[in-house]
């Protein structure tokens, strides 16, 4: 059997921990589908006392994570430290520059120097690769590089952030509202102390981001990405949505056309009849439809220990085959800038909620401002639910374009009769 590979580990966290595992676990079965031992010689973190439950003293300490892409007995670099910038952004770029593979989980950094480093890795001759850092243990970005290959991607969307969806699959199962869930989910540990970057959509911007990109041949474009999370959903919309047929999911859509690259992150409601919509609690889902092998659903666990780790040593076993290619799909300078899409122009049904002042003519005025601005209402519900003494008010729209829900949005903006803001969410077409 050849040599082994032999690679560096930065972060020992979660993840760092199980890719430990994984191959203590199955280092027979590792070898022989990689050809070679994988093996681990040298790691580093931040905290050298912290008990891992995991044997250390076999691996060669470093403290400084930087001089982990210079070690004389390192092939590969798993970075596993987390953040678009910092120490893991200073390693990605010296472990290419010094012509090593590198392996990461690290979306954000992928998201705003993805670019950058495809184009070190491939001036090098070196693999970047990165299958853990959208959905976990679900082979997706394997899928969409290799196994969809031969086909044109019309659409790519899904769950791609398992606590929003733990969230709302808790409220809809429960009838409870979003404040109460999260903070139960903060307890159980599948939402961070700050879950900004998870309920506010960013983390699944992040995969979006680099989803589009391999499923496109665009440059990876996070700036771009319509981003909006989950914090204004009520139980009350929940509700209203499974009595129309429909769940709420926050769901990341990006699609390619004649006028330009759309990307958006937005709770959406999800027909009962579309696979989305059976996707409960943290687990991911991505669908990608190809001009020849029709609807692609890859669905599994979207985070946690064994599944990530398990998609860090994917990696690495392709790369003890030899078997890399451009790190997204096509070589980096034909990657094409794809200007954004304007959202105004796409057309589909949409569900609103207000939250209104209970008394005569208010109904009339919504009803107004949507007609004002050419929105076709398909039904206006009141139910009677309240919130601080307001009564909720529902609307679904025939399909019509976005721009002329936005309008009549920014007619009522002030309305003495319509407190907070609105509530807006594109039905899953």
């Amino acid at each position: 059997m050849a040599k082994a590979l032999r690679v560096a580990l930065a972060g020992l966290g979660t993840v760092g921990g199980g890719v430990i595992r994984v191959l203590d676990a199955n280092r027979d079965l590792i070898a022989r589908r990689a050809g070679r031992p994988i093996d681990v010689v040298a790691i580093s973190a931040r905290d050298r006392t912290r008990d891992r439950g995991i044997d250390l003293s076999r691996f060669e300490w470093v403290d400084d994570t930087s001089a982990l892409a210079a070690h004389p007995d390192v092939d590969v670099v798993a970075e596993l430290i987390g953040g678009s910038d910092g120490p893991a952004l200073t390693l990605a770029r010296a472990t290419l520059a010094a012509g090593r593979g590198f392996v990461t989980a690290n979306k954000a950094m992928l998201a705003h120097h993805g670019l950058e480093l495809a184009e070190a890795a491939e001036k090098a001759g070196c693999p970047l690769k990165f299958e853990a850092a959208v959905a976990g243990g679900i082979p997706v970005i394997k899928g969409l590089r290799e196994g969809a290959a031969a086909n044109e991607i019309g659409r790519v969307y899904g769950i791609l952030n398992g606590t929003c969806n733990f969230i709302l699959s808790k409220m809809e199962a429960e009838g409870r509202d979003f404040a109460e869930v999260l903070a139960e989910a903060q307890a159980l540990g599948f939402a961070e102390s700050d879950p900004t970057f998870d309920i506010d959509g960013i983390d699944a911007a992040h995969k979006l981001s680099i989803l589009a990109s391999i499923a496109f041949g665009t440059r990876p474009a996070f700036g771009g990405v319509l981003t909006q999370g989950i914090r204004h959903v009520l139980g009350a919309d929940i509700a209203e949505a499974a009595a129309l047929g429909h769940r709420v999911r926050l769901v990341g859509l990006a699609e390619s056309g004649p006028n330009g690259l759309f990307q958006r992150v937005h709770p959406h409601l999800v027909p009962f009849d579309h696979p989305l919509a059976h996707v409960t609690g943290s687990t991911n889902a991505v669908v990608a439809e190809g001009n020849f092998v029709g609807r692609l659903l890859f669905q599994g666990p979207g985070a946690g220990e064994g599944p990530t780790a398990s998609a860090v040593v994917a990696d690495l076993i392709d790369i003890a085959r030899g078997e890399f290619g451009p790190p997204f799909a096509m070589p980096a300078a034909v990657l094409t800038d794809a200007k954004p899409a304007d959202s105004g122009e796409r057309r589909g049904r949409a569900y609103l909620r207000f939250t209104v002042e209970d008394r005569v003519g208010v109904l009339a005025e919504i009803a107004a401002a949507m007609r004002d601005a050419g929105v076709s209402i398909e039904s206006l519900i009141q139910r009677g639910a309240t919130v601080d003494d307001r009564v909720l008010v529902a609307i679904v729209t025939h399909e019509g374009p976005e721009r002329c829900v936005a309008q009549a949005l920014e007619r009522l903006r002030g309305s003495q009769s319509v407190a907070g803001q609105p509530l807006w969410m594109p039905i899953l077409g």
